[in-house]
């Protein structure tokens, strides 16, 4: 019996999460469309296949995402008083200082900087009216991962890095800029992929089912509870996502839980399984990456437009097709991950 209920424990709070966000959506989408805080579709010359291909989205909300973290902080905070007062189980309570106190700040922090953001985008401030420009964005999302990779070496004592077949391995300091790489990198790669209705969703709820499988596995089911609630609230968020979309998720979301993705690989020391799972992150972002050194170097392009998802739709693949075929492969690569990391572990 006492199995069970941690899987009881996770079920409950992702099905909690889910009601929760579902029924707060009309609240989100009267404040959004009241206050006209909609995105704008600019065409400011850098990429005029995008803005030609997504003037029909012109006027739909964004800042989105808050639907999903201000759920699961909400969530916490409930379930941590309650069980204070004893209204409900003690279990239920997934607020702890070394699984979940850390996501949950990094995941609050990044998504108050993404909604300042969004703001900015709004009111048509920064450079071509697109919000902060990339570098100050850089340098506010490196600073919230060096608070996170100080609260790793420092306060949890943590120098090793874990990998497949070689074990173990002690890179002491190393530690420090090796995490603040990953968080940021996982960051701007979800941003790449929230450029379509649902699939920055689709492919983060796979990601955090399968990171959230592999931590209960490890025994920290606190932080498995913690990525059930963002897949619950995910859920909810693609509801009202799906092509038309009720609105987008912006930078409030999509930075948000790339940030918080990273951090829970790194919780689970299965950093090695994130280019796994997130593959597609991966692919958007070097295509990207190719796109810039490509127009740098030999003066023209590799792909129609950036990311890869916007070369697609240039191809001519419906939106739909290209967000739902991204789901099966997010699906396909977070079971990949999990398989890898059970395998690993009978090894």
């Amino acid at each position: 019996m006492t199995e069970v209920l941690p899987v009881v424990k996770i079920l409950v709070i992702a099905t909690v999460a889910f009601l929760v966000a579902l029924f707060s959506t009309p609240l989100l989408t009267h404040f959004l469309y009241r206050y006209h805080l909609v995105k704008k579709i600019r065409d400011n010359g850098s990429a005029p296949i995008m803005s030609a291909l997504h003037q029909g989205k012109q006027g739909t909300p964004t800042m989105g995402g808050m639907l999903v973290w201000v759920t699961v902080l909400f969530l916490v905070l409930v379930f941590f008083y309650l069980s204070e007062w004893g209204v409900v189980p003690e279990m239920f309570n997934f607020l702890s200082r070394a699984e979940t106190l850390l996501p949950l700040g990094a995941l609050v922090a990044s998504a108050i900087v993404g909604l300042v953001d969004d703001w900015f985008n709004v009111r048509g401030w920064g450079p071509r009216g697109g919000g902060m420009q990339i570098r100050y964005k850089l340098i506010i999302y490196t600073l919230i991962a060096a608070v996170g990779a100080w609260w790793f070496y420092y306060k949890l004592d943590w120098t090793s890095l874990y990998l497949p077949v070689v074990g173990y391995i002690d890179i002491g300091w190393w530690y420090v800029p090796l995490f603040i790489f990953i968080i940021v990198a996982t960051a701007f790669s979800v941003n790449e992929v929230d450029g379509l209705d649902g699939l920055a969703g689709g492919s983060l709820l796979a990601a955090f089912g399968a990171f959230g499988a592999i931590a209960f596995v490890l025994g920290k089911e606190d932080l498995a509870a913690f990525c059930a609630a963002i897949a619950g609230a995910l859920l909810a968020f693609l509801w009202f996502n799906i092509n038309p979309a009720r609105f987008f998720m912006g930078d409030t979301g999509s930075m948000s839980l790339g940030v918080t993705l990273g951090i829970v690989a790194m919780l689970t020391n299965t950093v090695w399984l994130l280019p796994i799972i997130g593959l597609l992150l991966v692919l958007e972002s070097l295509s990207v990456i190719i796109q810039i050194l490509s127009k740098k170097f030999r003066g023209k392009k590799v792909f129609l437009s950036t990311p890869l998802h916007h070369h697609l739709e240039a191809i001519g693949w419906p939106e739909p097709k290209i967000v739902m075929r991204f789901w099966v492969i997010s699906g396909v690569l977070a079971v990949v991950g999990i398989i890898l990391f059970l395998v690993d572990r009978i090894a």
